[in-house]
């Protein structure tokens, strides 16, 4: 290990690339791993937790980790691929101490915002210090901030009934809601509840839409039935019908009544049909616009960031009304197509509608046979009456496709893996 002069906090590191002794990027630094012995003994670190393509997180004994220096984590080349499982001797200091409620040494009470970690003589490193903010005396009012040995504090070796998830989330800010959502899955579930309890209603959607089906589940059992209605709310009608198909249909009646009339409408049309088909994987709510829109207002509408890129591909043209079911639609206008004409240029007027579009029973095959034939990322789904019923994405059609429960497993073996 090369010299790394002083501490390192963890929030410095967290996220950091992860470089093998040629330069090249194998991760991102996501956890460090520590053994918590008692109240006396610093916890030794163990290794890091490593982010790699795809969005695996790997496990990297410290002693492979060769240089921490200006942010730059190099390791001697050698990782093993398998996939990271927690054992019951260890903790993950970022995801579980973070935001620990402690007793300072005057006795008041205090949470701990950042821990730093040090390589004593014979190279081993520790956990040695803790950044703590005192409870503020006023309400509102946070405390003075210190940074303790971790001898000094009490409370970080027992088992906490509530812990806050502030801290922790603030190391996400930056994160995917896929890379987030991998984060959750691997705490335990009390600390997944904590951090899920901390999150606003819009991102929580986005995370449950990138959960496997056990973590949803899990997840919305436990929030308050009106906070679960209001995250529904905020995922895409494709996705929050996938949830409630996945509840028992007591309680999913009991959140569609709680909806918004016309949210609820959406989700029990999607329910109505068979999970690999057309309409069972189409989402309702694709750009749609009329034929006299310009293309300056269909490049306004595709460029909006709440639009996923494979929805944004394409605007579908219909005659009003604009909300699913349309009226009757005329075609489509590809991203592409957008690009090459004027501004000023009618949408109506560069219409493609010569494919035989697919109806909400056409299985799940058959809608994947167009999307590869036509080079399509997405298609619209239209109902005997020619009427836009929704599009189906490419995301979509891969997860139907996809082995069940391939979040959870390794890309290259397709088993769930832990390291050896």
């Amino acid at each position: 290990m090369s010299a790394t002069p002083g501490r390192i906090f963890l929030s410095r590191i967290v996220g950091q690339a992860v470089y093998d002794p040629a330069g090249d990027q194998v991760g991102k630094l996501r956890d460090v791993v520590v053994a918590v012995r008692s109240a006396k003994q610093r916890p030794r670190v163990l290794g890091i937790v490593v982010e790699v393509l795809g969005r695996r997180r790997v496990f990297l004994p410290i002693t492979r980790v060769t240089s921490m220096d200006s942010g730059q984590i190099i390791t001697t080349g050698v990782l093993n691929v398998r996939r990271f499982e927690q054992r019951s001797t260890e903790t993950l200091a970022i995801h579980e101490l973070l935001d620990r409620s402690v007793t300072l040494p005057d006795g008041s009470p205090g949470t701990v915002y950042d821990l730093a970690m040090e390589q004593d003589p014979r190279r081993d490193w520790y956990i040695s210090n803790l950044a703590v903010q005192a409870a503020g005396k006023r309400f509102g009012r946070r405390g003075p901030q210190q940074v303790l040995e971790w001898d000094e504090v009490k409370g970080l070796t027992s088992e906490e009934t509530t812990q806050g998830a502030t801290h922790l989330l603030a190391t996400m800010d930056e994160m995917r809601a896929a890379d987030v959502a991998n984060a959750l899955r691997d705490l335990p579930p009390k600390r997944r509840m904590e951090v899920v309890t901390e999150l606003d209603d819009e991102r929580l959607a986005d995370v449950l839409e990138e959960l496997p089906e056990k973590y949803q589940v899990e997840i919305l059992g436990v929030l308050d039935p009106g906070r679960a209605v209001d995250v529904l709310t905020e995922m895409d009608p494709d996705d929050a019908a996938d949830l409630l198909g996945e509840l028992p249909p007591a309680t999913a009646e009991q959140l569609l009544a709680q909806m918004e009339p016309d949210d609820a409408e959406d989700v029990r049309r999607l329910l109505s049909y068979e999970e690999r088909t057309a309409g069972g994987m189409m989402t309702t709510e694709p750009v749609v616009l009329p034929a006299d829109a310009t293309i300056a207002e269909a490049l306004a509408r595709v460029r909006n960031p709440d639009v996923i890129p494979a929805l944004a591909s394409m605007v579908y043209v219909c005659r009003s009304p604009l909300e699913t079911p349309t009226g009757k639609f005329l075609g489509v206008v590809h991203f592409q197509a957008l690009l090459r004409e004027p501004p000023s240029t009618l949408v109506g007027a560069i219409v493609d509608n010569d494919i035989d579009w697919p109806r909400p029973t056409a299985s799940l095959e058959h809608v994947a046979n167009l999307l590869a034939a036509y080079n399509m990322v997405a298609l619209p789904v239209v109902d005997e009456n020619a009427r836009l019923l929704g599009a189906v994405t490419i995301d979509d059609v891969l997860d139907h496709l996809l082995p069940k429960g391939w979040r959870e497993s390794d890309p290259d073996t397709g088993e769930v893996m832990s390291r050896g």
